[in-house]
């Protein structure tokens, strides 16, 4: 072991403010990213859970965000010619003034929503894949919606309850958990109800939604993603669900609030690092400076000196490191118990993983020139 090391844990109660500030640091950054990437794909979730294989957009929208994502209906046909595909549908989603019955002391509630529509239908390729039974046949009533469960409050109603949209009625006949909104608060109900309660019926119009498509085979995804965009000519785009779930994500991640925020957190934490870190690294390395002192006394020289400070701090951060991650667990249990969803990806995590121990490092350099008050004649004071 060495003397680096063995310093740190024999004298951890010096060192511990250094460690929890860079695992508060790390889990600021991480749990706030986690929280964005979260939510967005909470947004997502009617896309990202559904049984497509394939996703068809316009070629000039690269995502389901901030672009109009219709497409002529002449696409759908063109789409089965493909040999392994074997359901196409669209994925219509309508907008309507909601509207709640507060009954007898409750409050009235008037907002606009979206409402995303899926195909109640046994295993359609629309339905999301975390739908119950129960959901799914609930969703077969005419005027049946499904509501998160963190938009009950907002919206002013409970399961069973009745509201009115677009002023059609309708009833609460599911709770969904994990679709949060990022902005709009959504419903979810069969492309019936939806048609029924939009103010453009989609199915009279020359346009439809983005398509999504099953294939026969998993092996053969890749193979007629590349055989649908030949045959497109340019009239539209086939991605898989892996690049597909990627750009949207990206897409709301490149929004300026959220980029801003993240800068700015990212900032935050790299100031309490450095600035705790390194006047703990000072405060300890002080602290022991008559130990110094008598390895210098014993002929160690100046540069060995600090590279066990180097090593020190070194160490420093990768204790703060394992404390961010265990942080970070609880803190995304507890979130995930309260209904918040917290998603972290490992490419980003291992980023702020390096961000600390250069915290670390850069603090341990700050902290070298409290080294030279260590001065062999000081022992004979």
């Amino acid at each position: 072991m060495s003397l680096a090391l063995a310093t740190l844990i024999y004298e951890w109660r010096r060192y511990l403010a250094a460690v929890i500030a860079l695992a508060l640091s790390g889990m600021l950054v991480l749990v706030m990213q986690g929280l964005f990437i979260g939510i967005i794909h909470t947004a997502l979730a009617t896309t990202e859970r559904s049984r497509a294989d394939i996703f068809i957009m316009p070629v000039k929208v690269p995502s389901l965000v901030n672009g109009d994502p219709t497409l002529p209906k002449r696409v759908q046909p063109q789409i089965f010619q493909n040999p392994h595909v074997t359901e196409v549908r669209s994925l219509e989603e309508a907008f309507g003034a909601w509207v709640n019955h507060a009954g007898a002391g409750g409050k009235q509630v008037q907002t606009f929503l979206s409402i995303w529509a899926v195909d109640p239908s046994p295993n359609a390729v629309t339905l999301p894949i975390d739908f119950d039974e129960r959901t799914r046949v609930a969703l077969m009533e005419p005027g049946a919606i499904a509501v998160d469960a963190s938009a009950l409050d907002r919206l002013g109603t409970k399961l069973g309850a009745q509201a009115s949209i677009n002023g059609h009625a309708v009833h609460v006949r599911a709770i969904l958990h994990g679709y949060q909104s990022v902005d709009q608060t959504a419903v979810v109900a069969s492309r019936e109800t939806v048609r029924l309660l939009a103010r453009v019926d989609s199915a009279t119009t020359g346009e439809t939604g983005p398509l999504l498509v099953r294939v026969d085979d998993p092996a053969h995804i890749d193979l007629v993603r590349d055989q649908l965009n030949a045959a497109g000519h340019g009239t539209y785009r086939a991605w898989n669900r892996t690049d597909f779930n990627k750009v949207n994500e990206d897409a709301l991640m490149s929004q300026q609030i959220i980029g801003v925020m993240l800068i700015f957190l990212t900032f935050v934490a790299v100031l309490i690092g450095v600035g705790i870190t390194s006047q703990t690294l000072r405060g300890a390395i002080l602290s022991n400076i008559r130990e110094f002192a008598s390895l210098r006394a014993l002929g160690i020289s100046m540069g060995s000196l600090r590279l066990i400070v180097m090593e020190l701090s070194v160490w420093a951060g990768v204790a703060g490191v394992a404390a961010a991650a265990i942080i970070t667990f609880l803190v995304s249990f507890a979130a995930d118990m309260a209904g918040l969803p917290i998603v972290i990806h490992i490419a980003p995590a291992l980023m702020i993983c390096a961000m600390l121990m250069i915290i670390a490092v850069v603090s341990g350099a700050m902290s070298l020139g409290i080294l030279k008050r260590s001065q062999p004649a000081d022992l004979l004071r």
